[in-house]
């Protein structure tokens, strides 16, 4: 049965929160339900989601004004389910109004993790014990990249999109400042801030192999911008080295991009998991914490993906862990890379997918 789904979303600070939910909506929307999402700056969906998507309704965050006015009009139906995302906590007037006649399902859905917690903690209740929703009960659901936790978000139509696409009809439609050759490796690159990054660019200027490398808008461009000036190099880069800057991508084109390079810098959650898909080798910048606890996540990852040692030292400098030089990117280096990706890519593809499992799970709930 179709349903009708209520995401609530806040955006932190690099609007990470509303990728996983808007593509979580989509995802939705795309198998025949109807979605609100609640988001306090949609900003973002501009460039993220400029077609939209049908069946998906972007709502500002409900002040009290607001609430109370859906809560005296008889014709607004709470919904089915509520998903409140990363623990952004529901307002308790909206909460109120899920006391009304049936009460939806309450998820939590939580971040991204292969810690050991996750499958302990998925699929958890936790009553209700005060508040406008006392007495009701809030699930917890962990995606994951095991078979007993909720998986990751993977829509249907994902593989065949993939196999259709046109590589070098889309890298030639790129508004570059200069064509990329045939002969160029391609590297991405979202990112924070890594102190890293100038030994990247340090080890790219001296390959023996002439390198493109594509920086995406905000932060990963004002950290490039950062970087070649402490190393005094032109901002296009120098020597086989060639640095270009990308366009804001929509969610698609940013597929169409990890899909298109020989190595793909991510961050933070839904680029990760697309870079998962895209089996092509990736280094993923993870969101640092002030208490280091982003540490255990990345070597939780690490260990559970089996992730070759070479790619581990990658991560552990890229990440601040350690301060020694990158590993070389050679092209045996990406070769052993890039067969532990396909690898990996199958072994999670044959899981089953997030979505899916969230619409199983309120089925048995509701």
């Amino acid at each position: 049965m179709k349903k009708i789904w209520n995401i609530f979303c806040r955006v932190i600070d690099n609007h990470g929160d509303l990728g996983v939910c808007w593509r979580f909506s989509a995802d939705l929307a795309q198998r025949g339900n109807t979605v609100r999402l609640w988001v306090d700056d949609a900003s973002a969906l501009t460039w993220m989601a400029p077609q939209g998507c049908a069946g998906v309704e972007v709502h500002t965050w409900p002040d009290d004004a607001r609430l109370h006015a859906l809560s005296q009009d008889t014709a607004f139906d709470v919904g089915d389910v509520v998903i409140e995302a990363f623990g952004c906590e529901l307002p308790e007037a909206f909460q109120a109004l899920m006391m009304q006649g049936t009460p939806p399902v309450w998820i939590n859905l939580e971040y991204l993790s292969a810690e050991g917690y996750v499958a302990r903690s998925h699929g958890l209740a936790s009553p209700v014990m005060s508040g406008p929703a006392r007495g009701l009960t809030k699930w917890f659901f962990f995606p994951g990249i095991t078979p007993d936790t909720g998986g990751l978000l993977r829509e249907p139509a994902l593989h065949a999109r993939q196999t259709k696409f046109d590589r070098k009809a889309w890298l030639s439609e790129l508004p570059l400042d200069k064509p990329i050759h045939a002969s160029e490796r391609l590297i991405s690159l979202f990112c924070y801030e890594p102190k890293a990054l100038t030994k990247l660019l340090e080890q790219l200027s001296q390959a023996d192999v002439p390198t493109r490398l594509l920086v995406a808008q905000g932060r990963p461009c004002a950290a490039v911008t950062a970087a070649t000036q402490a190393l005094k190099i032109p901002p296009h880069g120098t020597g086989p080295l060639h640095i270009s800057q990308l366009p804001y991508f929509s969610q698609t084109d940013f597929d169409h991009l990890l899909w298109s390079c020989d190595l793909n810098f991510v961050r933070g959650e839904d680029s990760l998991v697309r870079a998962l898909w895209a089996a092509q080798p990736f280094v993923w910048h993870i969101y640092p914490q002030d208490d280091l606890a982003h540490h255990d996540k990345l070597n939780a990852f690490e260990t559970a993906l089996n992730m070759p040692l070479t790619l581990r030292k990658f991560h552990a400098v890229w990440n601040g862990l350690e301060t020694a030089s990158l590993p070389t990117l050679s092209r045996a280096t990406l070769d052993d890379w890039h067969r532990w990706s396909h690898q990996v890519e199958r072994h999670l593809q044959s899981q089953i997918d997030l979505t899916t499992q969230l619409l199983s799970f309120v089925a048995q709930k509701r």
